[in-house]
């Protein structure tokens, strides 16, 4: 490994989106980001789109200034977050704009499919969390619309596979990106035809599953040429943001949880085979596909989305507090004074979040946060919180003992809260990298290169390029006090 590597990462948020390149060399890994841009819902006609045609154009600007910085790529790769989608047409032309699973139009989908086919056998097939947004019920709800993109759809492409699919003229299904949809059998890894029977859906509108490390084809001519490189190889990582960010976790064995921490949360832990039955199906866990043959089995939980919404509130009103002061407020504010369930569906899309998190305390018979301050603790108390009842309930079906909880992601950078969850938990808190979803995504091309040959062998490289702080548990009973109170206002 001691030739230098660039490799271009194209990292998709649902609220903002970079390009990155990853320089690989001696073992180490460092990045250098390109561009960052937003990206935003758009609302049409009370229905909520993805600009994929701005992202397209997003992707095309930072390979140019890649090209304008004299980096020669290695090979390119795409995460996005997870269940959203693009019709393809019998031409091979994007069918309208891809839907936003913040659409409410799936609200209640779910329990409508059910009687066709139950939430048993649905989890039972798919291992999957039973989520309204799941591209199971998209395609169930655009089909209740009369959805003329859903009948006329000759290929459905999940949103890293139809950007690859704009940048190469090659469609496939990339698995971790897959197995987000409830669509996929947990044990065979393949498109289940009797999921989609239930919508007179052919299982051969989605391409080929192929697995993370897939050479997928190469960049167009006519894109090589417009954006200054050259017929670059475009590889399939894992497409999932979070599969990509859980490859770079730093772990040296097993016994270990994760956390990766954005604008959702999503706690888990590492597994060889799916772990489906009854226990899991009452927790409403998941199995989602991982990297190198392995099963993330975890839970989405609310995370940073609550924060976020109140800070574009407080944006329109001149309040544009920087994250170091909101820490600071959030620590000077007094704990568990009021608290929240980070999951109530009151907090999914409301108008004002404000207002959500007031009428929460209203039904529950607590104080109602009046600060700033008092928001911002209220927030992050109840995802410290949050986070131990279910890695409770993750140990419970573990097939082995946590002793570390890995926080990845954006939110790995917030000490407050690090420590909060490190308290709240029991056991210690390792942070980092923060860059983890760009690292993995990095470093699986790296694989799919031929560059490194195994996911241990890249949390090797990981570890040699990172220093992660660690978090060690203190005030254990207060926190427990707190956590019963917690349990005593879900509902």
């Amino acid at each position: 490994m001691t030739q230098k590597h660039h490799f271009f990462a194209l990292d998709l948020g649902a609220t903002s989106g970079r390009s990155i390149i990853g320089r690989l060399e001696n073992g180490k890994l460092e990045l250098q980001e390109l561009t960052r841009f937003p990206n935003t819902i758009l609302r049409v006609q009370d229905k909520y789109y993805w600009n994929i045609y701005a992202l397209y154009e997003s992707l095309k600007e930072g390979l140019k200034t890649a090209a304008a910085k004299g980096i020669e790529i290695d090979s390119i790769g795409i995460d996005t977050w997870g269940v959203d989608f693009a019709y393809l047409a019998e031409d091979g032309s994007l069918i309208n704009l891809p839907r936003s699973y913040r659409d409410p139009y799936t609200e209640g989908v779910p329990e409508a499919y059910f009687t066709r086919l139950s939430r048993q056998e649905v989890y039972d097939l798919t291992g999957i969390q039973i989520m309204n947004f799941n591209s199971l019920f998209q395609l169930y709800a655009a089909q209740r619309e009369g959805s003329f993109a859903v009948r006329q759809a000759k290929n459905i492409l999940f949103m890293p596979d139809a950007l690859s699919y704009l940048l190469t003229g090659e469609r496939y299904c990339e698995y971790t990106i897959a197995s987000t949809s409830q669509i996929v059998n947990a044990r065979t890894q393949k498109i289940d035809p009797l999921l989609l029977d239930v919508l007179d859906i052919s299982p051969e509108v989605f391409p080929e599953v192929v697995m993370p490390g897939t050479k997928a084809g190469n960049v167009m001519e006519s894109v090589a040429r417009e954006c200054g490189i050259g017929e670059t190889p475009v590889i399939a990582v894992a497409g999932h943001d979070t599969a990509s960010a859980v490859v770079a976790v730093p772990a040296e064995d097993e016994n270990f949880a994760y956390l990766s921490s954005g604008t959702w949360s999503l706690m888990g832990i590492e597994v060889k085979e799916p772990i489906i039955n009854e226990q899991t199906f009452a927790m409403n866990f998941t199995n989602e596909g991982g990297a190198d043959g392995t099963i993330r089995f975890l839970k989405n939980i609310t995370g940073m989305w609550l924060l976020e919404q109140c800070r574009k509130e407080w944006d329109k009103v001149g309040k544009s507090y920087s994250y170091p002061e909101i820490v600071a407020l959030s620590d000077s504010a007094k704990p568990f004074r009021s608290l929240i369930d980070p999951d109530d569906a009151s907090f999914a899309n409301p108008e004002s979040m404000l207002q959500a998190i007031t009428a929460y305390c209203q039904r529950t018979n607590q104080p109602c946060p009046e600060e700033d301050a008092q928001f911002i603790r209220c927030i992050f108390d109840s995802l410290a919180l949050k986070y131990k009842q279910v890695l409770n309930s993750l140990q419970e079906v573990a097939p082995f003992e946590i002793k570390k909880l890995h926080v990845i992601g954006g939110g790995s950078q917030n000490k407050l809260l690090n420590q909060m969850t490190a308290n709240a938990i029991g056991i210690p808190v390792v942070a980092g990298p923060s860059e983890a979803t760009a690292m993995g995504n990095i470093m699986i091309q790296a694989m799919g290169m031929g560059v490194v040959g195994s996911l241990q062998e890249i949390r090797d490289v990981i570890r040699n390029s990172v220093s992660p702080d660690v978090f060690v548990p203190t005030d254990n009973a207060i926190w427990s006090e707190a956590f019963a109170k917690f349990q005593t206002i879900q509902h």
